[in-house]
């Protein structure tokens, strides 16, 4: 019988789906942007296909500093991958030497002539590197780029970058927020979010059909926990799509709108509303540029930003970005400040979040803030679980992904609670 035929695979799903999305982010497209690259796929193999290209991507380099020792000279992109997928395979998930290296052969024999061609190196490599497995737990966690890595630097130090990047390397499990009254599956966690230990297909877990609960990091749920909503206040969510925070208003009994300029974003919300049976008012505008009836009581402004602080569960990020775009960022956010502040009542509560580990994007931010609006008080947060040493100098709260390591850490953010002066200077 001929060799080539038995270690062909023309049937593995997942790991092509999974080639089909790390090619595309180093081509430039975010996972999010390619969900039609394993839309066909059967839903537990288009979960693994996920799971897959997580992994090679918390591990690019890591892999590439192994592989680069055994190759004579760099492969082309398609047989890289199959490459990277087999490392991370081997040494990161511990899978079987045979079926990987099996599996990676017949993959680049899939691959057309050239790829045909490059099946006997892949072979030879992979069975070197499945016996990697000391060298590859002596290595460092993944570095973030220069762009973010030296801002942290220099806020917190090297050795707080080197925690974040390892903080990023273990990637992250769904956090839950729940309906007052209701449970959830999982860890209840010292903020009150609740942390599932393993990430399998949430939709059939006890209390999502109920509308009992919904996926949102803990981190992000403090911002809504800063604001403290009260039954039938007036409240009016910024940037609110994919509406974790909107449901938390909403479950808390406050009159809320919601607000964002993407149309399409807030059908997800409107489904999460109907699914956890909860109500809101729902404006597809430019927050900028809309105005609400009647001045608001509060305002939760989670501004565009680069999104810097959810690197754990999005690995393509430091792939797919330069940080050429902070600046204008920046410059949104403040707008937007602005606008917020304006819109509220007098003695209205705003609270400003960013899901960033820039302080330019934070820290920077609210001093800027308050240098345009000297009569504006920061209120520091009084949050069930957060430490003390969250708190910044000026009352804000910054939350880091190595923090809680025992827990399984947080996402990056940077949150703040402004108070509107009663009346005008």
């Amino acid at each position: 019988m001929d060799k080539a035929k038995t270690t062909r695979s023309p049937q593995d799903p997942a790991r092509k789906g999974a080639l089909r999305l790390i090619g595309g982010v180093l081509e430039g497209q975010s996972l999010a942007e390619q969900a039609g690259a394993i839309a066909r796929l059967a839903p537990q193999d288009k979960a693994r296909a996920q799971r897959l290209a997580l992994s090679v991507l918390r591990n690019i380099d890591r892999a590439d500093s192994l592989l680069v020792t055994h190759l004579s000279r760099k492969p082309r992109p398609d047989v890289l991958n199959i490459l990277r997928l087999g490392t991370v395979e081997l040494l990161e998930h511990g899978e079987a030497p045979h079926g990987v290296v099996n599996a990676a052969v017949g993959l680049v024999r899939n691959a057309g002539p050239k790829g045909r061609a490059a099946a006997g190196m892949v072979n030879a490599v992979l069975r070197k590197i499945s016996v990697q497995q000391t060298d590859w737990a002596s290595l460092r966690p993944e570095e973030m780029p220069g762009w973010l890595r030296d801002p942290v630097i220099a806020k917190w130090g090297a050795g707080v970058a080197l925690n974040i990047e390892a903080a990023h390397q273990q990637g992250a499990l769904p956090d839950l927020s729940v309906k007052p009254g209701q449970s959830a599956p999982g860890e209840r966690l010292p903020t009150g979010s609740f942390r599932l230990r393993e990430a399998g297909q949430i939709s059939r877990l006890p209390g999502y059909a109920e509308g009992n609960w919904w996926v949102q990091d803990a981190a992000a749920a403090l911002a809504v926990r800063m604001l403290d909503p009260k039954p039938d206040e007036l409240i009016v969510d910024l940037c609110a799509a994919p509406g974790g925070k909107t449901l938390q208003l909403a479950a808390a009994g406050a009159a809320v709108t919601a607000v964002d300029i993407s149309a399409p974003r807030l059908e997800r919300l409107r489904e999460n509303l109907d699914r956890c049976g909860l109500t809101a008012g729902i404006v597809a505008a430019d927050a900028l540029h809309w105005t609400p009836a009647t001045a608001p009581d509060a305002v939760l402004l989670d501004a565009p930003c680069s999104a810097t602080g959810t690197i754990r569960r999005h690995p393509d990020l430091p792939l797919i970005r330069d940080g050429s775009a902070i600046a204008g960022l920046c410059e949104l956010q403040a707008r937007l400040i602005d606008r917020a502040l304006e819109m509220l009542r007098p003695g209205g509560r705003l609270v400003f979040a960013t899901c960033s580990l820039l302080p330019a994007e934070g820290e920077d931010q609210l001093a800027a803030a308050l240098a345009r609006h000297p009569a504006v008080v920061v209120e520091p947060p009084d949050v069930e679980g957060i430490s003390p040493d969250w708190i910044t100098a000026r009352g804000g709260l910054r939350l880091r992904p190595d923090y809680w390591p025992d827990l399984g850490g947080m996402d990056g953010f940077f949150i703040a609670r402004l108070r509107k002066p009663e009346t005008a200077r």
